[in-house]
C-alpha cells in the first residue's frame, strides 16, 4: 500500500528515533510527507533551568531538520505526568492534530511500555484512529522504545513484531542523529546506547532478511 503522510507520536523527543528512526527517514527518501507529534516538553516552570529548556528547543529543531519532518506539533505537557490529565483533554489535543495532518500512516509507542506517558499516549492516539474518526488512516504500527518496551514485566503486554522495515541504508544517519540528545545516550549495557540500538536493529534484520531493520506490530491495515 503506497503511503503519502506518516504520523509518528513521541511521548518524548528521542522516542521517534530510537523506535522509528530509520523508518522515518526511508519514508522521507521515498517521497513520503512526514509529520511529528512531541507530545511533552520541559519548562522552567516544571522545575528545569532555562539553559536546559533551550537545548532540548535546539536538539528537536535539528532532529526536525535531519529527519525532514514537514510538520511538527508540539503540545508541551508535562512529561512524566500525562496520567494526570483526563483523557478526554489528551483525546482532544491528538485530534486536532490529527484533523490538520491527515496521516495515511500512524507510527505510536507500544501499549505494554513500562512509561505511564506511553501508555498514556497510546491510548489517546489508538481513540483517533477509529476510521470514522479519521478516515484517512489506512495503516496503524506499534514501535518498540529502547529502555521502555523490553523492560516489561508483563507477559501479556511484551511486544511481538510482525512488520519489518529494512533501514540499512539509513542506519548510520539514524544513529548519527540520536547522537543530537546527547544527555539521553549512555554507554553500554544501558539500553539507550548507540551500540544496543545497532544491536536490536541487527536483530530486528536477522528476523525479517535484512542487514538492519527495524520492527513494528501491526495494529490494523486497511486496504
Amino acid at each position: 500500500m503506497p503511503i503519502e503522510k506518516t504520523l509518528v507520536i513521541a511521548p518524548h523527543p528521542d522516542d521517534e528515533l530510537l523506535g522509528c528512526g530509520g523508518t522515518l527517514l526511508r519514508r522521507k527518501a521515498e517521497g513520503v510527507e512526514l509529520g511529528w507529534l512531541i507530545v511533552t516538553g520541559i519548562s522552567e516552570e516544571t522545575g528545569w533551568s532555562l539553559a536546559k529548556v533551550r537545548q532540548r528547543d535546539e536538539e528537536i529543531a535539528k532532529v526536525e531538520t535531519g529527519l525532514g519532518v514537514d510538520q511538527v506539533y508540539n503540545l508541551q505537557l508535562p512529561t512524566t505526568m500525562l496520567d494526570t490529565i483526563p483523557m478526554c483533554e489528551l483525546i482532544q489535543q491528538f485530534s486536532q492534530v490529527f484533523h490538520d495532518f491527515e496521516p495515511d500512516e500512524v507510527l505510536v509507542p507500544h501499549r505494554g511500555d513500562v512509561h505511564s506517558d506511553h501508555r498514556m499516549v497510546f491510548d489517546a492516539a489508538a481513540a483517533c484512529c477509529k476510521w470514522f474518526r479519521n478516515p484517512t488512516i489506512k495503516r496503524v504500527l506499534a514501535y518498540e522504545t529502547l529502555s521502555e518496551t523490553e523492560l516489561s514485566l508483563y507477559p501479556s503486554s511484551t511486544f511481538h513484531p510482525n512488520f519489518f522495515v529494512g533501514i540499512s541504508p539509513h542506519l548510520e544517519e539514524k544513529l548519527n542523529l540520536l547522537c543530537i540528545y546527547n544527555s539521553e545516550i549512555g554507554e553500554f549495557p544501558f539500553p539507550r546506547s548507540l551500540t544496543a540500538v545497532r544491536a536490536l536493529a541487527q536483530i530486528r534484520g536477522a528476523s525479517s532478511g535484512f542487514e538492519y531493520a527495524e520492527g513494528f506490530e501491526l495494529l490494523r491495515e486497511i486496504s
